[in-house]
């Protein structure tokens, strides 16, 4: 049975995506449990320390050790940590799926060479129905065309450290590329004072971030006299793992490559 290494083990998403690779989904089961040196839980049972039953796999510190028993990775570090273990998992020959936001333009630039060694699967958002969402959005924008404004409000977790989310930049980017517009040019992020009125093009992205809220995204199309919304609402992480667990399935026996959801779900 094919086996998974989970980085960022103990984290939330690293939790949820143990939980659900206890029901050994797409025939795969858990083949390591990575965390940071100095971790409290390093030693300890992942499943156990997750809450959800036992594996007979320990938290470990050594990615190069749990890589070397497993098929693939599933990493939702943070964007300095997922290079450094995607590097890891191309000198190692295993596919890893990378779900950390916030990359740098130099971060995504290392994760794309890692991507010439081994399949690696990177998306901002695993939801099945938040990737349907950057299709459909698309298709919208092409159809409403330059008469309709578009603003998007993304609602996060007090706890979220990039914004706006990369939910929210890939949706924005959709978008842009179907109305033949680039975000460097008509991207605004936040508005305050007199900023006169608004422009043709310009597409509004919005972060909010209060308690507990998994991920809410809404895309606003604006006309005069209506106006037409998309809203995705995760209500639990489970969306997300699920997703990742799916992606690491289907990269394993893939070529080389950088994919994303879209390729994973066949979209």
């Amino acid at each position: 049975m094919p086996g998974v290494v989970v980085c960022g083990a103990m984290g939330r998403m690293g939790r949820a995506i143990l939980s659900v690779l206890r029901e050994r989904p797409h025939g795969l089961a858990l083949a390591g449990a990575v965390e940071s040196p100095g971790h409290p839980l390093l030693g300890h049972d992942a499943f156990e320390a997750a809450g959800v039953g036992r594996a007979g796999v320990p938290v470990t510190d050594d990615l190069g050790k749990a890589l070397a028993s497993a098929d693939a990775a599933i990493d939702f570090t943070s964007a300095e940590s997922s290079v450094r273990n995607a590097d890891a998992a191309a000198s190692a020959g295993k596919a890893i799926v990378v779900g950390s936001t916030g990359l740098s333009p130099e971060q995504s630039a290392r994760i794309r060479a890692a991507s010439g060694k081994v399949a690696v699967v990177l998306s901002p958002n695993m939801s099945v129905g938040v990737n349907l969402m950057f299709r459909v959005a698309a298709d919208v924008a092409r159809v409403l065309g330059e008469e309709y404004d578009v603003e998007i409000v993304e609602t996060h977790h007090r706890f979220k450290r990039d914004a706006p989310s990369g939910t929210a930049v890939k949706l924005a980017e959709c978008v842009a590329g179907a109305l033949g517009r680039k975000m460097g040019d008509v991207g605004v992020y936040g508005r305050r004072g007199m900023v006169g009125e608004r422009t043709r093009k310009e597409i509004g992205v919005f972060a909010v971030r209060a308690g507990d809220v998994v991920g809410e995204h809404t895309l606003v199309f604006g006309g005069i006299g209506e106006r037409f919304e998309i809203t995705h609402r995760a209500h639990s992480r489970d969306t997300f793992a699920r997703g990742a667990v799916r992606a690491a399935a289907w990269a394993l026996g893939k070529p080389a490559g950088l994919y994303d959801m879209a390729a994973v779900l066949g979209i």
